[in-house]
């Protein structure tokens, strides 16, 4: 019997990884946070799975978290010698917006930090730290202000978020239990992974909906921060299953996962406005109005001015670059980034600009 539970499933990564899980034939249990509007919108097509369980519950409630694994552990008969069963937990919920950190830290720290230990707390108090495989996602942010590039599994880490900081107490505690108490948990360093289901306050669902609004006349201008910030972007389809492989080792490690490539905003911005026909070029702003920079994006042929740069929208610690070495897990877990970047771009502007 193949079992797993996950908090975010609701999330971009959750929802990939609770279909590639289903086709696996696992039994799929997952958290949801109750609010006053529906936010499974992610999960609605595979909500009615009768292998898929859904229950209210929250990393800052450890009650409820203990609830849940031992609502699992009776329904499957699970204890430390249930070597027969296979039992996943993915750790993907998270506050996980970095600038929106700085406006919620103790929030953050509280369900980034501590909600990993109430959940490494809840499988050892439930008797179930054996026979459990526990996947936490750490991300790229760890490495904040780099000391070397690429990144890879053994750069020094150099947070610059009220997040970057919570995922690193995240990592570490995960390690501490690993060696502690002989649990099988890793985390995975993921770097900057989209696709059409990512928030609409992330950056490159930001420009890609913006794109859509301004060909429908809905918008007449895309506002963005730093242009010169370059992320290593892939694909969440290939991320999550890299996710998986790290749990069906035979010892359990830490894997940084990356497409080992990476881009600017700039880039981001003219591959999909270019994509629906536009030729952005850059210009000086010098209209600019408060909290504005001095540049401004046009589109070539039409004199149309369309990308505007605010203060705004800069991070109080700017990461400047994070770019991604994932040969550890290409040799040891047989991965790899298949979603080309230019792909990716296609793909989310094909979704956003119907």
């Amino acid at each position: 019997m193949k079992i797993a539970f996950m908090t975010g499933i609701t999330g971009q990564d959750g929802s990939y990884l609770a279909e590639l899980l289903l086709d696996k034939g696992y039994d799929v249990w997952g958290t949801i946070r109750r609010a006053s509007s529906i936010n499974t919108s992610r999960i609605d097509h595979i909500v009615k799975n009768p292998q898929l369980f859904l229950r209210y519950g929250d990393l800052s409630d450890s009650s409820c978290l203990f609830g849940i694994l031992n609502e699992i552990k009776v329904k499957y008969n699970l204890n430390n010698d249930s070597l027969e069963h296979r039992f996943e937990i993915y750790n993907l919920g998270a506050m996980s917006h970095v600038k929106v950190s700085f406006d919620v830290p103790e929030y953050t720290a509280d369900v980034d930090a501590v909600g990993t230990l109430r959940l490494l707390n809840a499988i050892h108090n439930c008797n179930l730290g054996k026979i459990v495989r526990f996947y936490q996602a750490s991300t790229s942010e760890l490495y904040g202000k780099v000391v070397e590039v690429p990144q890879n599994e053994d750069t020094p880490f150099y947070p610059r978020s009220p997040y970057g900081v919570a995922k690193l107490y995240s990592h570490w505690i995960v390690k501490n239990y690993r060696e502690s108490y002989n649990m099988f948990a890793c985390s995975g360093i993921l770097f900057n992974h989209e696709s059409p289901r990512r928030g609409p306050t992330f950056v490159t669902r930001k420009i890609t909906i913006a794109l859509g609004n301004i060909l429908k006349g809905n918008q007449d201008r895309l506002i963005l921060g730093n242009l010169d910030a370059k992320r290593d972007w892939g694909h969440s389809k290939d991320f999550v299953y890299g996710m998986w492989l790290m749990l069906q080792q035979d010892e359990p490690a830490d894997f940084v996962l990356s497409t080992n490539e990476y881009h600017s905003v700039r880039e981001f911005v003219e591959k999909a406005f270019a994509l629906k026909g536009f030729n952005i070029q850059w210009k000086s702003n010098t209209m600019k109005l408060e909290h504005q920079t001095d540049e401004i994006g046009f589109d070539k042929d039409t004199g149309r001015e369309l990308i505007f740069v605010s203060k705004d929208y800069f991070r109080l610690a700017e990461v400047d670059e994070l770019l991604g070495d994932s040969s550890r897990a290409k040799k040891v877990l047989g991965w790899n980034s298949l979603i080309s970047f230019d792909e990716l771009v296609k793909e989310m502007v094909d979704a956003d600009c119907l």
